[in-house]
């Protein structure tokens, strides 16, 4: 008797092969039942992991639908220019909320990174990104007291920090050398996003230094729901 797992990677195969195509309606629950010998509810959990993976999408009363994956958003992996831009150049609805501004506690990773002493208030400031108000990423920064005196009055109201850093005095940036990684959301990021914990997400670690000073002036991390996203990395 077939699994629930032979089932989604047979759908998966043959949307892939392009048998379905994007909005096609997919097999009946009772339909596949019959092909693999199953009992429905195999078949309902099935559908059920198709969709938290992000493969189809259900229409109350109407069946299940293959998603069109290929409308994703493009996305150049570079620091030097912000999100806010970039997607603005590409014309999407973007919107950003502000959702958190607090100290963390001592972290040498991050205080290293920000080149500040061990008595320093590091706060982080969590900005989720949406477009036609789908959440698609969360802008995490580490910024240093000592460096930007405020941030600790103003840090809820900032959806931009590259404007925050030009308010500030510092007008031209670089980017310091980045990290990519493959994470899995958390509870608190699922509730953010509204999705299922086995949507991977991309982590960028990066920071951003004044092109004059040389000095530090963030440290962030950014997750991207991956199946949202197409990446470009610009060529060195």
């Amino acid at each position: 008797m077939a699994q629930k797992v032979e089932i989604v990677d047979w759908l998966i195969a043959q949307i892939a092969s392009g048998e379905y195509k994007a909005h096609d309606k997919l097999p009946s629950e009772n339909k596949i039942t019959d092909l693999f010998k199953v009992p429905r509810i195999t078949v309902r959990k099935a559908y059920e992991r198709l969709e938290e993976l992000g493969f189809i999408y259900k229409k109350q009363g109407k069946g299940s639908y293959v998603k069109d994956r290929s409308q994703q958003i493009e996305l150049v992996l570079s620091g030097d220019v912000s999100f806010t831009q970039k997607m603005e150049e590409k014309g999407y609805n973007l919107q950003t909320k502000n959702v958190f501004c607090k100290p963390i506690k001592y972290n040498p990773k991050i205080y290293d990174y920000l080149e500040v002493e061990a008595n320093d208030v590091i706060y982080k400031v969590g900005r989720l990104r949406l477009i036609d108000h789908q959440p698609i990423a969360i802008h995490i920064s580490y910024i240093a007291k000592s460096v930007f005196a405020d941030i600790d009055e103003v840090g809820m109201e900032l959806t931009s920090m590259f404007h925050y850093f030009q308010t500030r005095g510092f007008t031209e940036f670089n980017s310091k050398p980045s990290i990519l990684s493959i994470t899995f959301p958390t509870k608190s990021q699922r509730s953010l996003f509204h999705c299922s914990q086995l949507i991977p997400f991309l982590m960028l670690e990066s920071g951003c230094t004044d092109k004059i000073s040389g000095k530090v002036l963030e440290y962030r991390k950014i997750y991207y729901r991956s199946d949202c996203f197409s990446y470009t990395i610009p060529s060195l």
